[in-house]
């Protein structure tokens, strides 16, 4: 039989560098922006009420052209990532959205060339880099949201090469261009500064391209699959 219960459930949270008190976030009710303090209260909280999985999105303090706060030791998801594992060990699946946008000056989710358009093989190498750097901090599960083709095999490799074979990947493998990001961007400070993402993002009435994507994803080696956001495309 279908069970759905808490445990069921992964709670996003997102953290953000530079502040001393949780931020509120304006279009998206009752969630903040987290300090480190106040996100481990957070997941202690969660953990009491029987949830079982948070995924963690990086708000940084400075951002760059390449987003190397994503890989950066003393990044702000790395160091949360450390805190919580250090307190509550397996005890709550962590998982680390794997992307770049958060972190860039230009809100793409990758390395963007001189003509503007994201070059995929050079991010992929970033993603492998901050997958790596997630898996160092404690994240149980890393989770690719880039689109970049190839994305999941370069991690698995990484990871694997690493003495991070038990590290899972949830991959954003079918993940569409939508208005529901909106309030999502707020939170993470991520819109793009020009442009927009369809050119590695997924248009809707293609569902050949999704069934694809997804089943290269498996083959790469993803141990989860997501469709985003389900609501509406799923």
């Amino acid at each position: 039989e279908t069970r759905l219960g808490v445990d069921d459930v992964i709670a996003p949270l997102f953290v953000r560098e530079g502040i001393d008190a949780p931020q509120p976030i304006v279009s998206l009710p009752g969630v903040v922006q987290h300090t480190r303090e106040s996100l481990r209260k957070e997941v202690r909280e969660l953990a009491s009420l029987g949830v079982r999985s948070v995924i963690l999105f990086g708000v940084p303090a400075r951002k760059d052209d390449l987003g190397s706060g994503a890989w950066d030791p003393d990044g702000v998801v790395q160091v949360a990532l450390k805190d919580l594992r250090d307190e509550l060990g397996d005890e709550i699946v962590l998982m680390a959205d794997c992307c770049l946008d958060e972190y860039t000056t230009h809100g793409h989710c990758g390395v963007v060339r001189a003509d503007g358009q994201v070059d995929n093989d050079a991010t992929v190498e970033l993603y492998a880099r901050a997958a790596l750097a997630q898996a160092d901090a404690g994240a149980h599960v890393v989770a690719p949201s880039g689109m970049m083709d190839g994305q999941v095999g370069a991690i698995r490799a990484a990871l694997d090469g690493s003495g991070h074979a038990d590290t899972a990947i949830l991959a954003y493998s079918a993940k569409y261009a939508s208005a529901l990001y909106g309030p999502f961007r707020d939170a993470a400070e991520c819109a793009p500064q020009f442009g927009d993402r369809r050119g590695y993002q997924m248009q809707a009435g293609n569902g050949r391209e999704a069934i694809e994507e997804t089943a290269l994803d498996l083959e790469e080696g993803a141990d989860m699959v997501m469709v985003k956001p389900a609501l509406a495309y799923l």
